[in-house]
């Protein structure tokens, strides 16, 4: 029987789950997801974790015996290791919840042994993913962007491992702030509270609804300009614009991808990766065409270009995510595989 380490992706009402072999190939390209149930509690939560692991494992004739290790991709801020602090989407009952000690505690009882547990920022956990995929067996660094709701945004080293930082609140850079005076644009307010200007509200949904209060008045006659519908309805119908060549939704998706370009050669000269991937529903091909994919990208490089140092102008690749809702459970898996490696060698 081959060994394999298992991941869990956990959000507030889905988690998902997957898993590699020693060989870090993914046992499933398939999604495998399973309710959170954060609402009844986190004893509730540990049991959907452990009930996904159980029927993954199931569904793919492997075994506990084979489990060598379990990794946890979970959304922060932590307090410490393993202890979630106050997170917006989970009930404030939770913080101070040491997840990992019952996830433990979960997974011991289940397997009928010890199983180590490695658990970490959700976002991190994506980029390692996204990394074993674009550099394959080369020795590389990546930086992984990732627009959505908010800027998920990973360094990940050439071992593989991502960068946690001494508090476990390494590349949180989503909450930059952005060179405003370069995209021509006014102070946006970030979901984070800050009203300087950060790169998240520059680069994704949640900024959408300040990008049209600021363009709307150049677009009079634009039919957003005379809807009563709410803002976030408004913002959420800008990518289905876009791929019918809107020209209001398209300036502002060329505003977000100037503004990832700036971020992208801010990361650089500060981590000099080999990689930039850049992830979220924009480079989505089932929600994007690949015109609109190909501009996107082409006007993140023509944006970064400028400002990094010579050598980097000539070796940075930019390429689009792969792995979609996959990338956070294989990549807890690969962090599993990846410590129990460094064990073994210690």
């Amino acid at each position: 029987m081959k060994d394999l380490y298992l991941g869990t992706d956990s959000g507030a009402t889905t988690s998902k789950t997957s898993g590699v072999f020693t060989d870090g190939t993914p046992i499933s390209l398939e999604l495998a997801q399973s309710s959170t149930n954060s609402q009844l509690g986190t004893e509730a939560v540990v049991g959907g974790w452990i009930a996904g692991a159980e029927k993954f494992l199931h569904d793919h004739e492997l075994v506990w015996d084979q489990v060598r290790g379990v990794g946890l991709a979970m959304p922060g801020p932590y307090q410490g290791y393993g202890i979630l602090d106050r997170a917006a989407n989970l009930p404030a009952s939770f913080a101070g919840w040491d997840f990992h000690a019952d996830y433990s505690r979960a997974l011991a009882a289940t397997a009928g042994r010890p199983i180590p547990l490695v658990t970490g920022n959700d976002g991190n956990y994506g980029g390692v993913a996204e990394a074993a995929k674009v550099r394959g067996n080369k020795k590389a660094s990546i930086i992984m962007l990732a627009p959505g709701s908010g800027l998920g945004c990973a360094y990940v080293n050439a071992d593989g491992f991502p960068l946690d930082g001494d508090t476990l609140n390494g590349m949180e850079a989503g909450h930059m702030p952005a060179p405003i005076h370069l995209l021509g644009l006014p102070p946006f307010t970030c979901g984070c509270g800050r009203s300087w200007g950060c790169f998240e509200a520059y680069t994704t949904i949640s900024g959408l609804p300040q990008f049209l209060d600021y363009l709307l008045p150049k677009y009079p006659d634009h039919e957003l300009a005379h809807s009563a519908a709410p803002a976030k309805e408004k913002a959420l119908s800008l990518r289905t614009r876009a791929q019918k060549g809107d020209k209001l939704a398209l300036e502002i998706f060329d505003y977000q991808a100037r503004a990832l370009g700036l971020h992208v050669a801010n990361l650089s000269m500060a981590l000099d990766a080999e990689y930039v991937v850049i992830g979220g529903g924009l480079i989505d091909p089932h929600a994007t065409t690949a015109e609109f994919r190909g501009h996107y990208l082409k006007t993140i490089h023509t944006s970064a270009e400028p400002w990094l140092h010579p050598s980097q102008r000539q070796t940075l690749k930019i390429v689009p995510a792969s792995l979609g809702e996959l990338s956070q459970a294989i990549g807890a898996a690969l962090v599993a595989l990846y410590t129990g490696q460094a064990a073994a060698k210690a």
